[in-house]
C-alpha cells in the first residue's frame, strides 16, 4: 500500500513540476487574438446563472421545509 502511495506521488510531483515549465501556447495564442477575455466571460456567466440557480433552489427548499413544518 505505501508503495501505491509513494508511487502515486511521485506522478503528482512530476506532472506539477512538467506543468510549470511548458509554456500554455494556446493562452497565449487566444490572449493575442482577444478571444481570452470571450473565455473568461462565458466561465463567469456560467458561473453567475449557477449561483441564481442555487440561491433559487435553497428559496424554494426554505419555502417547502417552511410549509411542512
Amino acid at each position: 500500500m505505501r508503495q501505491i502511495i509513494s508511487t502515486l506521488v511521485l506522478m503528482l510531483l512530476f506532472t506539477i513540476t512538467n506543468a510549470q515549465t511548458s509554456q500554455p501556447e494556446m493562452a497565449d495564442l487566444m490572449r493575442e487574438n482577444g478571444k481570452i477575455y470571450v473565455v473568461v466571460g462565458v466561465i463567469v456567466l456560467i458561473f453567475l446563472v449557477l449561483f441564481g440557480y442555487l440561491i433559487s433552489l435553497d428559496r424554494k427548499i426554505s419555502k417547502i421545509e417552511k410549509d411542512r413544518s
